[in-house]
């Protein structure tokens, strides 16, 4: 049975779709079948894996249009991993989820079902705490946090772990933290080491062991469609997320 992720955090910028992306893809090296959730409607998660971003995609799930196998796509280059794509439509999807009846489930409706076809569920939320990303949160087992290593980078995720705690007891009792990801990392920046230090200090074994490093590859990987794996396998990016799949892994070992 797979377990659900959920990659959220409601400051943009801070490397949540470039984790999404290069997580699911390393740990689909690895050998786990994965599938990737698109849930922001700017789509990046699906158009950085090359896939288009104008067919059918999970608002048509939302709303009732379509069926997950039917939309489902496979990522062209990478063997196990799955995507269930985005597009601007999802904008339309928090008016609609007010109208749905238990609107607030909706995605795990949709994604329950398909557990067991994939080790890891991985769901990519848009840069807000609006009722889609609340969807993803009702749906997965755990959050994953990235967390860049910059100015104001501790700032809104207060908020962030106070939705994921009324989430937690109003509507999703098994919800857990899975981890804080430490991402941007620079260590000729003081700033950098400060903002890693503090996260490590609070958040202890919460925060994982593997940090991203800013890197140039990273960042052009999705304008070529392709995770950093594939674009650049002796890239530092690369290594980091593939590391951080090895301990990702390793931490859900049953």
């Amino acid at each position: 049975m797979g377990k659900i992720v959920a990659l959220a955090n409601q400051k943009g910028g801070v490397g949540k779709t470039t984790t999404a992306i290069n997580l699911a893809a390393s740990m689909a090296v690895l050998g786990k079948k994965v599938l990737l959730v698109d849930a922001d409607p700017q789509a990046n998660a699906t158009s950085g894996l090359g896939l288009d971003i104008n067919g059918k995609g999970i608002y048509d799930c939302i709303t009732g249009q379509a069926q997950p196998a039917e939309i489902i796509l496979k990522c062209p280059d990478v063997k196990k991993l799955d995507v269930l794509p985005s597009s601007i439509n999802l904008v339309g999807a928090e008016t609609e989820l007010l109208e749905i009846e238990d609107g607030q489930r909706r995605l795990k409706a949709i994604l329950e079902p398909l557990k067991p076809q994939y080790d890891f569920i991985l769901i990519d939320c848009s840069p807000s705490l609006g009722l889609v990303t609340l969807n993803a949160l009702v749906a997965s087992d755990s959050v994953l946090i990235p967390v860049q290593c910059e100015y104001f980078a501790l700032e809104g995720l207060g908020k962030l772990l106070n939705t994921i705690k009324m989430t937690k007891t109003k509507l999703n009792p098994g919800l857990e933290i899975e981890g804080f990801l430490l991402t941007m990392y620079d260590s000729r920046l003081r700033l950098a080491n400060q903002v890693a230090g503090e996260v490590r200090e609070h958040f202890g074994d919460l925060a994982f062991r593997t940090i991203i490093q800013r890197n140039i590859r990273l960042s052009e990987a999705p304008s070529f469609g392709k995770p950093a794996l594939l674009y650049d396998a002796s890239s530092t990016g690369s290594i980091n997320y593939l590391n951080l799949a090895k301990e990702f892994i390793k931490k859900n070992k049953s």
